[in-house]
């Protein structure tokens, strides 16, 4: 199976659930009612990682004095994780929309390197999934034996 250009079409009324979007057939692949399921998904993701910086910014705002330097230095190690945990969220959030687009321009579910359909199972584990399973591995291979 290879990608091929279709029409958008309107999408469904309702979203299945992953387990019906598990069993459709290979011939199936990308159909609108898949494509407005991982969409939904996607938006879903989104909102959250929107929601969790907000959180953050409203939390590092409340700024605590405190007298003790090791109260002080909990509070700062916990703010640094959590702007680590933040940074990692908002790196998530730019592949999320990414995917969105991707979604939009009909682009979306298939490896970027090959073509070749990324697969369902793999698309619900990581919606942001850009390469087959095959063509990651062969990535990670050779970043773990070239190095970046």
């Amino acid at each position: 199976m290879t990608k091929t250009n279709k029409s958008t079409p309107a999408a469904p009324e309702r979203i299945l659930t992953e387990a019906e979007i598990l069993a459709m057939d290979d011939k199936d692949y990308m159909n609108p009612a898949q494509m407005a399921f991982f969409k939904a998904k996607l938006q879903a993701l989104e909102k959250e990682l929107l929601k969790n910086a907000g959180e953050t910014t409203e939390h590092l705002r409340e700024t605590v004095l405190v007298p003790d330097p090791a109260d002080r230095a909990t509070i700062e190690e916990e703010h640094a994780l959590e702007l680590r945990t933040r940074d990692r969220e908002r790196k998530l959030l730019k592949k999320v929309q990414q995917s969105i687009v991707a979604i939009d321009n009909n682009d979306y579910g298939w490896c970027e390197e090959t073509g070749e359909p990324i697969g369902i199972p793999r698309l619900i584990a990581r919606p942001t999934a850009t390469l087959s399973l095959e063509a990651q591995q062969r990535r990670e291979l050779k970043q773990k034996l070239y190095g970046d």
